[in-house]
């Protein structure tokens, strides 16, 4: 006696496809939380990278009685003057760019102090969380040599009291997410964030701005 068939257990076209399709959805929203996780993580390092900055600008004027490399209410970035690796030349006592010697002496940092101490980046032609050890242009934007870099690629902005009248303007528009302005503060950092645009105009806007995913250290 022959058994059919069509009795056996077996998956049918169906439901293998139903399994299938399941498996990608599962898939997705794992990859979903993962990529979230990460850049949380990246948040919570940019945040922490930009408490040092603050500390480390602060631990200078407390040593020197003045702030490093600006005469004015300057707001640094990569292509600015001095720039972001001038600062962290400076405040990492490292004899080059605006901490360059000058008979002998660092010109910046002369007791040669180490305020802050970030990490080299891991890739240099792709730098991420750590100071540039070589030129390289990611997105588009150079990155020079010696410069501070988010965890997204980006180098960090930095606002100083250089007139030290505890008053720097708020990158920001006022009141939409970033505080009022002037800030009463005498340094300030921030990150771009994930997409590495904005850092003026509105913190917050619906639906999300540029600025969005921006990174502050006042708040």
């Amino acid at each position: 006696m022959q058994t059919s068939s069509r009795n056996i257990a077996a998956f049918t076209l169906i439901e293998l496809l139903v399994v299938i399709a399941i498996i990608i959805i599962l898939a997705g929203l794992l990859f979903a939380g993962l990529r979230g996780a990460q850049e949380q993580a990246r948040r919570t390092q940019a945040k922490n990278d930009l408490t040092q900055i603050v500390t480390a600008v602060n631990a200078f004027y407390t040593e020197y009685g003045k702030y490093p490399i600006v005469t004015a209410d300057t707001t640094i970035t990569n292509t600015s003057v001095p720039s972001n690796a001038d600062l962290f030349y400076s405040l990492r006592a490292v004899a080059l760019g605006a901490n360059a010697l000058v008979n002998g002496v660092p010109a910046v940092n002369p007791r040669a102090i180490v305020f802050i101490n970030p990490p080299d980046v891991k890739v240099p032609a792709n730098p991420r969380s750590g100071v540039a050890t070589q030129d390289a242009t990611v997105n588009g934007v150079l990155i020079p040599n010696g410069s501070f870099v988010d965890p997204w690629g980006t180098t960090y902005r930095v606002a100083i009291d250089g007139t030290y009248d505890n008053q720097i303007a708020n990158p920001y528009t006022t009141n939409t997410g970033a505080g009022t302005s002037p800030l009463h503060i005498g340094v300030i950092a921030w990150s771009l964030g994930s997409d590495g645009l904005g850092g003026s105009g509105a913190k917050t806007a619906t639906p999300a701005g540029p600025s969005d995913d921006d990174v502050i250290s006042w708040q």
